[in-house]
């Protein structure tokens, strides 16, 4: 491996296959990247040299996020902003067009989506919808002129000349509880993951830094440490919750774009959880055509924060409230609790 590259190291023989047996969807088991270990599906070590030489431009912008902290309101958010509120475009052209996740060929493996369309053979559309996940992002992103709008999980440092190439990054986080209920709802409904297990066994992954993308709390904290980096925006999952109106205006500030309240007052009515839930072009309907979502209706949220209350046993709570003040004990970062109903994601 080139030196410059990250390391890793395999997942354990006996962890591997204990978690094998609850992820029924994974084929070749994990490894674990760097110091800090983060967690990868072992895909990972096929594509590590280009996705740690894919080279953000200036002129790109990024949201950089764990899995499931409000993501793609965000994305949707950060394109319309960047682009002059160009609803048109937004109703016909899906997300994922307009704002690739790097990462896609990492959780989409080839041999796992094969086996979809073996499962229908003759079915073209369905083939060419698979085959099109399967294409690395970096690819497709290479290709694209600017201004490019890019997604990533990958944490800050596995892209440690990111912040120095002039781009502009917006990263969102989430109260853990609320991430890992939701993460856990992803990972039965994603085929390619295939996890069979209850919530309490999924729970002492997370915290044990064994689920895709983890460790949790060295992903955030990572982002707090630069959130006063010119280039960089820090924003919480629950500013949405509590007022919306404030982070479109905090976002457009940072990215040097100014509206009127009537231009986001329209913002607002398309990024409304009723809209979005039922918006085709954010839902990742993609996904499920090939077979990798079971259901259409998961991907986007309820729409309110501490959903994790109907998750958590007392002693879980108890367990996870330790857990983040241990993991937070060195640095001022402090979780949003708020627990809100109204216009969030």
């Amino acid at each position: 491996m080139n030196s410059q590259l990250p390391n890793y190291t395999l997942l354990d023989a006996d962890r591997t296959k204990e978690m094998l047996k609850l992820f029924k969807g994974v084929r070749a088991g994990w490894v674990q990247v760097g110091e800090k270990k983060w967690f990868f599906p072992y895909t990972y070590t096929k594509e590590v040299e280009a996705f740690y030489n894919f080279k953000p431009r200036p002129s790109d912008t990024w949201i950089i996020s764990y899995p499931r902290s409000g993501t793609t309101v965000m994305q949707e958010l950060i394109w319309l902003l960047s682009n002059n509120l160009d609803f048109e475009t937004v109703r016909k052209t899906k997300l994922t067009e307009r704002f690739p996740f790097l990462e896609r060929s990492l959780v989409n493996n080839p041999e796992v989506i094969e086996e979809f369309v073996t499962m229908d053979e003759g079915n073209v559309e369905k083939r060419e919808v698979c085959e099109t996940l399967t294409r690395p992002a970096y690819e497709v992103l290479e290709g694209l002129s600017t201004p490019r709008f890019i997604q990533s999980h990958f944490p800050l440092s596995l892209r440690p000349s990111i912040l120095d190439s002039g781009c502009k990054i917006i990263y969102i986080a989430r109260n853990p509880k609320d991430v890992v209920v939701s993460w856990y709802k992803m990972n039965k409904f994603t085929v390619t993951h295939g996890y069979i297990g209850d919530f309490s066994t999924f729970w002492n992954l997370f915290k044990n830094d064994l689920t895709i993308w983890s460790p949790y709390c060295e992903h955030v904290k990572e982002a707090w440490a630069r959130r006063n980096h010119p280039n960089f925006l820090f924003i919480f999952y629950e500013e949405l919750s509590v007022d919306l109106l404030s982070v479109c205006k905090k976002v457009a500030n940072f990215l040097g774009k100014n509206y009127s309240e009537n231009q986001l007052t329209e913002l607002l009515n398309h990024l409304s959880i009723e809209k979005f839930r039922k918006n085709p072009m954010v839902n990742l309907n993609d996904l499920y055509e090939c077979g990798i979502f079971s259901s259409r209706q998961f991907f986007i949220g309820k729409g309110k924060t501490g959903h994790w209350k109907e998750f958590f046993s007392a002693d879980m709570e108890k367990e996870a409230d330790e857990w983040i003040e241990q993991n937070l004990k060195d640095t001022d970062l402090v979780f949003p609790t708020t627990i809100m109903k109204g216009n969030c994601y």
